[in-house]
């Protein structure tokens, strides 16, 4: 499985095992679920960045894909428009190649305003109906703007934040490992 995101999923700020890949990776073991977890997070990354170093940040033999994406895309007040179409030409990628995706939302902070926040924060749910993706509705949810799960910078999870992340889309991501077993046929 690859994680292919930005300093969410990096560890920005944190020691490697600290990251949610590796924090993904141990839960799924405690679950009796033996996984390889790559993560491919850039701290900074864009969805366009994302698409632009998709070929080799998911490489061939890759079986399912965590696709975490567009906070720097919000932060920076992107158009919602480039955000989208780089997404989908991730999904649609993903889709030709036969690998089970979970995509990831995120939400527009508020201070960008209500048009930008309605217009960034629909692109997730619209994607998730246009393929057959599994889909956990935000990232953050139950992490953002916590100042007891965030770094000082107040926009990057805490070890104890990447626990709740992972706590949180756990679920999801067992449904994806079901899909990947299913397309191997095993």
């Amino acid at each position: 499985m690859v994680v292919l995101g930005d300093s969410l999923s990096a560890g920005y700020g944190l020691p490697g095992p600290a990251a949610f890949p590796a924090k993904l990776a141990e839960a799924l073991k405690a679950k009796g679920v033996a996984v390889e977890i790559a993560n491919a997070g850039v701290s900074g990354d864009t969805a366009s960045g994302g698409r632009d170093r998709l070929d080799w940040s998911v490489p061939d033999g890759t079986q399912a894909v965590i696709v975490e994406l567009g906070a720097n895309d919000a932060l920076r007040g992107l158009d919602p428009d480039l955000t989208k179409a780089a997404l989908d030409a991730i999904l649609r990628k993903m889709q030709e190649r036969r690998i089970p995706v979970l995509l990831a939302g995120m939400k527009a902070p508020r201070n960008m305003g209500a048009d930008y926040a309605a217009k960034f924060d629909a692109i997730f749910p619209a994607l998730a109906a246009a393929y057959p993706v599994v889909f956990y509705p935000f990232f953050l949810e139950g992490v953002a703007a916590d100042t007891k799960l965030n770094q000082a910078d107040g926009m990057h999870p805490n070890a104890a934040g990447v626990d709740v992340i992972v706590a949180r889309i756990l679920p999801q991501v067992e449904e994806l490992i079901a899909r990947a077993r299913a397309a191997r046929g095993s």
